[in-house]
């Protein structure tokens, strides 16, 4: 079974930037649409950003333009650039397919704070 474990969070301050990375074991990443997903506190999990096999990329509308996703499949890794960062992008980072099929794991802290 395919396993994703996320990091590059932290505390940032409104305007910063952040990479987070998504490094997939047990398959490789390439068979998959992959997302990028988040959860703040007090609220469900949303789709914030997916990637299709063949590269097109969709957003949610709260952070399209300021978020890019991105693939390497040669690392067996997946990316999420995120700029402009604002207070409201403050969750749980997770990446997963998409849909979700495998096992949510602890995802990666984005705090955006002054």
């Amino acid at each position: 079974q395919v396993q994703f474990v996320e990091s590059g969070g932290g505390l940032v301050q409104p305007g910063g930037s952040l990479r987070l990375s998504c490094a997939a074991s047990g398959s490789s990443v390439s068979i998959y649409v992959m997302g990028w997903y988040r959860q703040a506190p007090g609220k469900q999990r949303e789709l914030v950003a997916r990637v299709t096999t063949g590269g097109r990329t969709n957003y949610a509308d709260s952070v399209k333009g300021r978020f890019t996703i991105s693939r390497d499949n040669g690392k067996n890794t997946v990316f999420l650039q995120m700029n402009s960062l604002k207070p409201e992008d403050t969750a749980v980072y997770y990446c997963n397919t998409y849909p979700a099929s495998t096992t949510w794991d602890q995802g990666t802290q984005v705090t955006v704070s002054s």
